[in-house]
């Protein structure tokens, strides 16, 4: 094996003085730099595979919501949750090896892993739409060849379908058993579970999804043909933004990161006042609601208002379930949830919120210590999950009253409906039409549960992002020390003021967010506060 390795290797030479790290995204960066990259994480999917006794490792090529010349990688475990913590320093170091120390470094892995190379390897991936995908994808295929590895190539799939794909092919055969191991199998199981819930409820006129010229546009454009249409109590869906052909379309004016940071509708949009719109990111797993409203113009629904959304709705159907003793419900957020979410959930709710950092491992971990735990980021990306206590619940209870009979009911057929691997925007546009059926709302009417605070993001560049160092989920910087004192004091200064500064995961970069009680002061804030950051990010270490 050690001379195979190494052969294939020498095709996939690393590029000379350049530093890889595995982020809360995997690894994520122009396509021309990811060949050794890929390759090296073949070899750590195998390795990974091996250490759980043979199960199968997931591999998505994908650069989300990026621009189409990036690319990236990242490795799903098995139960189709993010890459086990430890895994994405071993990851970095094996990325980071000179070209003729690769088979060294492996076996290092190996031995101190406790690793039997004997034990069978198993590994399933697909990629999204971007050019570069069919390059990366042969050099992924050189890394399972040389460690003899079983694979499976599922070719075009969103980053949720291989998320739930990974968790079906371990569990297939077992009580857990998640699903059918196809791409079929994902649409037929969240077309019937949708169904089930829509159950005697009309959704309110079309919704249209832009799919941000991403692999979403064909997949949602195939679960259609398994949807029923609203005339048969389903759901009439408008596609746009759904042109994959054309490589350079990809997140261009257009996704659900447009929308978020640009506080817009993608241009291309003809949505007329109060038409009920959302946008896709570029490999479907973060979504975003938003509509115009002819008195105050553009209206975003981001991931903290179907947060809230799903747990007032979770909430009453267990209260009608006559499980909220036994259930405990929670929901779970970051830095970056805008205040008045924080407050409708704790005050009007009676919902507990635990805040996490940045990145979608930390959320999903915090969530499953409630029986029923709702996350989702500000950028829409986000799930909910259920325990086996409740799941347990949901089926074997005995209702007492056709009103309790169907709330059971309608929890089922949403832990079938949810993708609890990971967010996904296809599963998650379904929960929210599902949601908004039934309580017969206007995205109007939702828009107006709370109102939120105005807010602002600014992305500012810096020599080097590793000396901002933060505490309190992200909300406070340790390092540069002071810096954070000096954001204290700016924060003072703006009624309803609040204010953080984290490190990008993935670039050489601060994220800056700010919200006050008006536009012009969340946008003044923001300013000063990465002005402050940029001084301080262009000061010699």
């Amino acid at each position: 094996m050690d001379a195979a390795i190494q052969t294939a290797s020498d095709k996939h030479p690393k590029p000379v003085e350049f530093h890889f790290q595995y982020g809360t995204a995997g690894f994520r960066m122009k396509a021309n730099l990811l060949d050794s990259v890929v390759f090296r994480v073949g070899l750590i999917a195998s390795l990974r595979s091996r250490k759980l006794g043979g199960q199968t490792i997931g591999v998505m090529i994908t650069a989300s919501h990026n621009p189409p010349e990036d690319n990236g990688i990242k490795l799903v475990d098995p139960m189709g949750e993010m890459l086990e913590n430890s895994w994405e320093a071993y990851s970095t170091e094996l990325a980071n090896a000179k070209d003729e120390d690769v088979v060294q470094v492996y076996h290092k892995l190996e031995k101190e892993l406790k690793i039997n190379p004997e034990t069978p390897a198993r590994a399933i991936y697909a990629r999204d739409t971007r050019a570069s995908g069919p390059v990366l994808v042969k050099a992924l295929v050189d890394a399972f060849t040389a460690t003899g590895t079983d694979f499976t190539d599922y070719k075009l799939l969103t980053t949720p379908q291989l998320h739930y794909l990974t968790r079906c092919t371990n569990t297939e055969g077992t009580p857990q058993s998640y699903g059918e191991v196809s791409e079929a199998g994902y649409y037929e199981k969240l077309s019937k579970a949708f169904v089930r819930a829509m159950k005697g409820k009309k959704a309110i006129g079309p919704v249209t999804v832009d799919c941000a010229n991403g692999v979403g546009g064909p997949k949602l454009a195939e679960l259609l043909k398994y949807l029923p249409g609203a005339s048969e109590g389903g759901l009439d869906i408008k596609i746009i933004n759904d042109d994959v052909l054309k490589a350079e379309s990809l997140n261009s004016d257009c996704g659900a990161d447009f929308v978020k940071t640009r506080q817009r509708a993608p241009p291309s949009s003809k949505a007329a006042p109060n038409d009920r719109c959302c946008s896709l990111d570029g490999d479907a797993d973060r979504l975003i609601y938003y509509f115009t409203d002819s008195e105050q113009g553009f209206r975003l629904l981001d991931g903290d208002k179907i947060a809230t959304l799903a747990a007032s709705f979770i909430g009453d159907l267990t209260r009608e379930a006559r499980l909220s003793d036994e259930l405990k419900i929670g929901v779970v957020q970051t830095a970056y949830a805008n205040g008045a979410s924080l407050k409708y959930v704790e005050k009007t709710l009676g919902l507990p919120v635990v805040c996490t950092p940045t990145g979608v491992k930390w959320l999903h971990h915090a969530a499953t210590k409630f029986d029923v735990g709702v996350y989702f980021e500000a950028n829409g990306h986000g799930t909910v999950v259920f325990s086996q206590q409740a799941l347990k619940a949901f089926k074997t209870l005995t209702p007492e009253t056709p009103a309790q009979a169907v709330a059971l009911e309608t929890l089922q057929a949403l832990a079938e409906l949810i993708n609890q691997t990971v967010g996904d925007a296809l599963s998650d546009m379904l929960l929210v039409e599902t949601i908004l059926a039934h309580k017969g709302w206007t995205p109007r009417e939702w828009d107006q549960t709370y109102v939120d605070l105005p807010n602002r993001l600014v992305r500012v560049e810096v020599h080097d992002r590793n000396i901002f160092k933060t505490t309190d989920a992200e909300r406070k910087l340790v390092e540069p020390r002071g810096t954070q004192a000096r954001i204290d004091a700016l924060v003072a200064k703006f009624k309803d003021g609040r204010s953080f500064a984290r490190a990008s995961g993935t670039e050489d970069a601060v994220r800056v967010y700010a919200e006050a009680a008006t536009h012009i002061e969340a946008d003044n804030l923001a300013r000063q506060v990465a002005q402050l950051v940029k001084d301080e990010g262009s000061m010699p270490a």
